[in-house]
């Protein structure tokens, strides 16, 4: 199996079905459906348009993927970014990486040796999910606890609520309970995007 945020060029393509809908008039949507790439396209589209958008989709939604499933060393990368754009470049971990022991856990840090681990459960889930996951490890660098002080670390971070809200929701479809330690939210920026006169709508992947 390729590493997480590798490209497999012996990978099977995709199969893809395209649905054409006399109600859809300027919007395409794509989305994973078992084992399946949908492509809901308007009835208007010509056979020439079809295929342009069907491999525009297809294309966009792999890339969503990857975006979704980051290498450690994009991980890394990501927690500087984040370290950088909302701790000033304070939080300075030694290591982070996925990990498959979290339990219940979201993700874990270690402060003593710098250390970050985040569950591959949050592998797939939107990217302002895991930069929540991402940020709040990073801030217990700087306060172990979840006091007043932890919080004010991670205020200016936007999506905090939501991505605690989608956390949540996440463990207590799949564990039936809400899980305890979770981090915060950004918005997805794949849907709604205007490309040609229409509208990218809804890009969407399996398992969240």
């Amino acid at each position: 199996m390729p590493a997480a945020g590798t490209h497999d060029d012996t990978a099977e393509p995709p199969v893809v079905e395209v649905r054409r809908s006399r109600r859809r008039a300027r919007t395409v949507s794509a989305w994973r459906e078992g084992g399946r790439t949908i492509v809901a396209i308007p009835a208007r589209f010509t056979r020439a348009q079809e295929r342009e958008w069907v491999g525009r989709m297809v294309e966009r939604l792999a890339a969503q993927e990857r975006r979704r499933r980051p290498s450690d060393a994009q991980l890394v990368a990501r927690a500087t970014e984040l370290s950088r754009r909302y701790l000033a470049g304070r939080a300075v971990p030694t290591s982070v990486r996925w990990s498959s022991n979290q339990g219940r856990r979201w993700g874990s840090c270690t402060p003593a040796e710098g250390t970050i681990r985040i569950s591959d459960r949050v592998q797939g889930m939107p990217r302002w999910v895991l930069d929540y996951v991402l940020l709040h490890e990073l801030a217990h660098l700087l306060q172990p606890g979840h006091g007043e002080a932890f919080w004010a670390e991670i205020a200016s971070y936007p999506h905090t609520q939501r991505a605690r809200g989608f956390l949540e929701g996440y463990a207590f479809a799949r564990d039936g309970a809400e899980d305890g330690d979770v981090p915060d939210e950004p918005v997805d920026d794949d849907t709604d995007t205007p490309v040609d006169g229409l509208r990218v709508d809804g890009l969407q992947v399996d398992g969240l």
